[in-house]
């Protein structure tokens, strides 16, 4: 059910500016930084970790999903996939 590539460059950007922000906090950390601080960087990473499962997310529907040329049970799989993904994503 493999489907990225496309934008595969964008989104491995993406991972490595979180990458980047999970190594601020790390040095927030070490440095012994105002709670606060860390607070916020943290709280940064996890929207920039929210917009990429968002991304991944949208980007399979459109594929796995809404795609005109799929069958039913291709569709199915798609959705099956979707759910369980949102129902991790969610806990």
């Amino acid at each position: 059910m493999a489907h990225l590539g496309k934008d595969n460059q964008a989104l491995i950007m993406r991972i490595r500016r979180m990458v980047g922000q999970l190594q601020a906090v790390e040095r927030s950390l070490v440095e012994g930084e105002d709670c606060a601080k860390v607070l916020l960087q943290s709280a940064a990473v996890r929207g920039a970790v929210n917009g990429f499962i968002d991304e991944l997310i949208e980007d399979h529907l459109r594929t796995h999903v809404s795609a005109p040329d799929l069958s039913d049970a291709e569709r199915e799989d798609g959705v099956q996939a979707v759910i369980a993904a949102i129902r991790r994503y969610a806990k």
